[in-house]
């Protein structure tokens, strides 16, 4: 399976792989953002990687190969807030007849603004301010994002569940979706319903 994390900067996307990542220790953390990285070493960096076709066209058969050759399980902790480009990459990845999870991480505006400025630890570096303020200018965007996600989408809210809550939300998923988990629900994870919701 690929686990695909989607949301806004600073939703917990990196921290929920990790967690994951722990539990699932066979698992393949694979960031895309470091394809964009790599393509900026030929050719001039533009504003963001995601508008190259090379990128997208990468990412689809990084993470095939990784899949097939390196692991059962994909992780994936990379925002698509593109409605076209989140269609391009994911629907690349179901077409080649891959299981797919597609999770998003929803979190307030204001709460999406304090992560990003808590994220400046040294003001002096102008490569975290670029960071921070790249991410300022689609917090909007991004929050908004939640309502455009297609069909099966899981959906959870990061400023509401711990990382611990959070992976257990999509272990379950897994489960569920691979055939061993019997479909019973804890009181415990019925209590987060509120915080859990999937697209129609």
């Amino acid at each position: 399976m690929i686990i695909w994390l989607n949301g806004a900067f600073r939703a917990g996307k990196t921290t929920l792989a990790e967690e994951l990542h722990r539990r699932l220790p066979d698992a393949v953390v694979y960031n895309p953002e470091d394809v964009g990285l790599m393509l900026w070493k030929w050719m001039p960096p533009n504003d963001d990687f995601q508008d190259l076709p090379s990128w997208r066209e990468l990412v689809v058969a990084t993470a095939l190969s990784l899949r097939r050759h390196h692991a059962d399980t994909l992780i994936v902790p990379m925002s698509l807030i593109r409605d076209a480009y989140r269609a391009e990459i994911l629907g690349g990845l179901a077409n080649a007849g891959e299981e797919l999870l597609h999770v998003f991480l929803e979190a307030d505006a204001g709460v999406l603004r304090e992560r990003l400025n808590a994220r400046v630890t040294h003001p002096d570096r102008d490569w975290e301010q670029a960071a921070r303020e790249f991410g300022m200018t689609g917090v909007d965007e991004m929050v908004a994002a939640a309502a455009r996600q297609p069909g099966g989408t899981l959906l959870l809210r990061s400023d509401r569940l711990t990382p611990a809550e959070l992976a257990d939300e999509v272990v379950a998923r897994t489960d569920l979706r691979q055939g061993h988990g019997d479909g019973k629900r804890t009181r415990q994870a019925r209590s987060l319903d509120s915080k859990v919701r999937t697209m129609p």
